[in-house]
């Protein structure tokens, strides 16, 4: 098995991208919001892998950190969840995005990936949501914010703080002023129109 790969990003194509190591190119499929992938080519990258073997052929996944890897393991244990439709998902969310969409058994906003139906969705959700628990999210990522901090529609308020963290405010700023908007059900653009206003 390959643990990891670290070399110079020789090429990103659709997809993938492939690491030069002293000369040899290995071709790894990464999400599309991986660091790895959005690195300039030329640069330093490392991924840690996935190694997929079937008849065909065998390919290599990769991802930026642990957590992203392990939680890409964890969807394609579920039924009709694929490396490929794993890698989807992995694109179509951050990763402590992912772990609270599963673990607040959000079904309907995982199929916003690119080829994860109703019904799959709701299968990755069934099976998965005691794994993808609040308690268990990826500790790597300090800047998540906590679950007290998710309970619109759509985790309107954990969208809210992202995006004000995203302006430079700390996350102990932005959630205590998401936090403070006590008006419920409203979409992540009021929580932050408010929240501003609060920071003020």
């Amino acid at each position: 098995m390959i643990g990891f790969i670290r070399g110079l990003l020789a090429e990103k194509g659709d997809g993938y991208i492939t690491v030069d190591v002293n000369g040899v190119g290995y071709e790894v499929f990464v999400p599309a919001n991986s660091s790895a992938y959005l690195a300039a080519e030329g640069s330093e990258v490392m991924v840690y892998t996935y190694m997929s073997v079937k008849e065909d052929g065998v390919s290599l996944y990769g991802f930026s950190r642990k957590g992203e890897l392990e939680a890409f393991k964890k969807l394609i244990t579920v039924n009709g969840v694929g490396a490929k439709a794993g890698i989807s998902i992995m694109s179509a969310f951050p990763l402590s995005q992912l772990q609270q969409t599963i673990a607040f058994e959000d079904a309907k906003s995982l199929t916003k990936a690119n080829g994860i139906g109703k019904k799959t969705a709701e299968r990755i959700v069934l099976e998965l949501k005691d794994k993808f628990s609040v308690e268990g999210r990826d500790t790597e990522d300090t800047n998540a914010p906590a679950a007290e901090e998710i309970s619109g529609p759509e985790n309107a308020r954990g969208e809210a703080v992202a995006a004000l963290m995203a302006l430079g405010y700390t996350r102990a700023e932005a959630a205590g002023a998401v936090r403070s908007v006590k008006d419920s059900e409203l979409t992540a653009e009021e929580y932050i129109r408010l929240a501003l206003k609060k920071l003020f």
